[in-house]
């Protein structure tokens, strides 16, 4: 067994600064635990210790090779550290270690031994440790060790690399919505890998479910993972593995620098038992980034209960009106079928705060968030307080009341199981199904009765805000425009989805005309872009690449089903022409859609939701209105192909 198939690039670290004996032990130690050699650390370094207590592994002439049999070892395994102004490891010869290694061997057979004495008989060359000492980088390191490999052994062949069965690269792709992002990104890594003749499988988190699921065997045998996803996807099952984890556009625009991440071992390890740091470890992820995969793991999960629940309220509300029914505090159960409608729809609305605020614990604290977000999302719906635990209608704190338990609730489960690490190994069993419950539902309890009154008061104003917006046509038709301009800016991003969720929120919790008008502007704002790219790459080709034109038509049915993400290819090739042209078409779409008095009932669906439109002839007119001005900004702004 060569050095080399031993020793990793993310195992040696050049040039380090230690303060004495255990503290280059602990560097190499962490050494191996993030090239996911080990499976206990601590266990593993304990070995080291007991080992160096038999007398040192220095070797003399500034080397030294602590080593260690361990069952918290997963294989075979060296790391290697230099240090140029020396520590001092109790040398036999007196002088400090500027060159270590650590062995990291299996209980099973006697590698380290195997090791050992081919190190020894490489380091008795003082040319060989002079030339380590001196490396620049890992690469640099690696060959030396392989030419001298080579040079000591002439008669040993290299071992030839595996034939390559499965796949060297695998990738998760998942957004929020699960429609369009998620393809798109799956389809450029997919193309990429092939045009640099690099294997490469693609598991989609879609709207409707995983497919194209990674194997235990793919994920065992591939060089390194991809995440681009911009909600929380399942990580456990990459433990010990290289994975790059970044946001669903860079797999859209940057597929071949990602895989080249992978390919050439710039991934750090992913270690899923650290929880801590484990968003460190597989990014180094932005605070605010964070914030927001977190805030679309619960908005993805509560989108199907809004759309289809809110589909079968307003289809009541379409039997109770076409059945003469007063439009009072009864209208949408006045009838029998109607009264079926809005309570089916009614249970799946009610499901929403709870799911939203459930998910996004979940996705900061893993399974023992869920249930602590789920309840907080549930007691900020009815209003739980400490005098009436059973809700009170006004300290409702609805939508912002269980982002804010979400959140919360997620983070303090993450202190909990950090402060339950202490507890004895007995009690491990116990700890997800009886301590983090109770010690969740009761701070969860708790922090809800606290918040809701205040969190209601803000609702409380900001839907009184919106009613007196309504009835002045010189605020609403402002908020609308602003809402469905929105849409357009990033189209599937933070300010198009933080548009959407105001929109639905204000539909779930105070449904009135003038949240339906609200629902009606940020629905046209979406659908405004890709008919606006549709219709200028059929009136104006010449603006347009032949891969662009053949693209186009595709988005008169994407924006007619509300599927905003249809523009993105075009605004990522022209973002100076595309962003502003149809930004500009969305706003007007909005305005004039306030204007006219559209409603909206549902909160999804396009034409296909068509008799829920209040309005619906002007609501067209406004469609076509905003989505011509954005094609014609687009001609005057796109300049001619040649």
């Amino acid at each position: 067994m060569r050095i080399t198939d031993l020793l990793k690039k993310q195992g040696i670290s050049l040039g380090v600064s230690v303060k004495d004996k255990r503290d280059a032990i602990d560097k190499l130690v962490a050494l191996h635990e993030k090239c996911g050699n080990l499976k206990d650390a601590a266990a593993y370094k304990e070995g080291i210790l007991k080992r160096e207590e038999m007398g040192t592994t220095a070797i003399g002439m500034e080397v030294a090779i602590p080593h260690a049999k361990s069952e918290a070892v997963k294989a075979p395994a060296l790391t290697a550290i230099t240090v140029p102004s020396g520590v001092n490891y109790d040398a036999p010869d007196g002088a400090d270690c500027k060159l270590i290694f650590m062995i990291a061997a299996t209980l099973d057979g006697d590698v380290h031994l195997e090791v050992l004495a081919r190190m020894m008989q490489m380091l008795m060359d003082p040319d060989f440790t002079a030339k380590l000492k001196a490396a620049k980088s890992a690469d640099e390191f690696l060959r030396i060790i392989d030419d001298k490999e080579t040079e000591k052994f002439p008669d040993e062949p290299k071992a030839a690399a595996p034939a390559q069965t499965g796949y060297r690269v695998l990738a998760v792709t998942a957004c929020p919505t699960g429609i369009a992002h998620t393809y798109m990104a799956a389809e450029a890594l997919a193309k990429a890998g092939e045009q640099m003749g690099i294997t490469i499988k693609v598991e989609t988190n879609g709207s409707g479910g995983a497919k194209n699921v990674l194997t235990a065997k793919e994920i065992a045998e591939c060089d390194g993972i991809i995440i681009a996803a911009d909600k929380s996807v399942e990580t456990a099952r990459f433990d010990g593995k290289p994975v790059i984890s970044t946001k669903v556009a860079d797999g859209i625009h940057k597929p071949e620098e990602l895989i080249n991440k992978i390919v050439n071992g710039q991934a750090p390890v992913f270690h899923s038992v650290k929880a801590a740091s484990a968003s460190e470890d597989i990014g180094d992820e932005s605070f605010g980034r964070k914030l927001y995969k977190h805030l679309m793991n619960g908005v993805s999960h509560m989108l199907p209960f809004v759309v289809a629940g809110g589909i079968f309220i307003a289809i009541a509300f379409l039997i109770d009106a076409a059945c003469g029914a007063p439009q009072d505090g009864n209208f949408g159960s006045a009838t029998p079928v109607a009264a079926w409608f809005k309570s089916i729809g009614g249970v799946a609305f009610g499901f929403m705060l709870p799911i939203l605020a459930g998910f996004i614990a979940m996705s900061i604290a893993d399974r023992p968030g869920l249930l602590v977000g789920f309840v907080g999302g549930s007691l900020a719906a009815v209003g739980a307080t400490f005098a009436a635990p059973g809700g009170d209608s006004t300290s409702v704190s609805g939508f912002l009341g269980a982002l804010l338990a979400g959140f919360i609730a997620g983070w303090l489960m993450k202190m909990i199981e950090r402060l339950c690490d202490g507890l004895p190994r007995a009690l491990e069993g116990i700890k997800p199904v009886l301590i983090y419950p109770l010690a969740g539902l009761g701070i969860v309890g708790v922090m809800m009765c606290a918040v809701n009154p205040v969190m209601g008061l803000i609702n409380t104003g900001m839907t009184n805000g919106v009613t007196a917006m309504s009835q002045n046509p010189a605020m609403i038709v402002p908020l609308c425009a602003l809402l469905a301009g929105m849409m357009a800016i990033d189209m599937g991003g933070p300010f198009n989805k933080a548009a959407y969720v105001t929109a639905a929120g204000l539909l779930a919790n105070s449904p009135n005309n003038a949240t339906y008008m609200i629902m009606a502007a940020v629905m046209i704002g979406g659908m405004v872009p890709p008919i606006a790219i549709a219709l200028s790459t059929t009136f104006f080709k010449s603006k347009w690449s032949e891969e662009e034109r053949k693209s186009g038509p595709v988005n008169y049915i994407m924006g007619l089903s509300f599927i905003t993400e249809g523009a993105i290819p075009y605004a990522a090739g022209h973002p100076l022409q595309v962003i502003p042209s149809c930004i500009v078409g969305s706003a007007a779409a909005g305005a004039l859609s306030a204007f006219f008095g559209c409603t909206l009932m549902a909160p999804h669906g396009g034409i296909f939701v068509l008799p829920t439109i209040g309005n619906p002839i002007f609501y067209f007119v406004a469609l076509i209105i905003g989505a011509l001005l954005g094609m014609i900004m687009l001609a005057i702004l796109m300049k001619k192909r040649t």
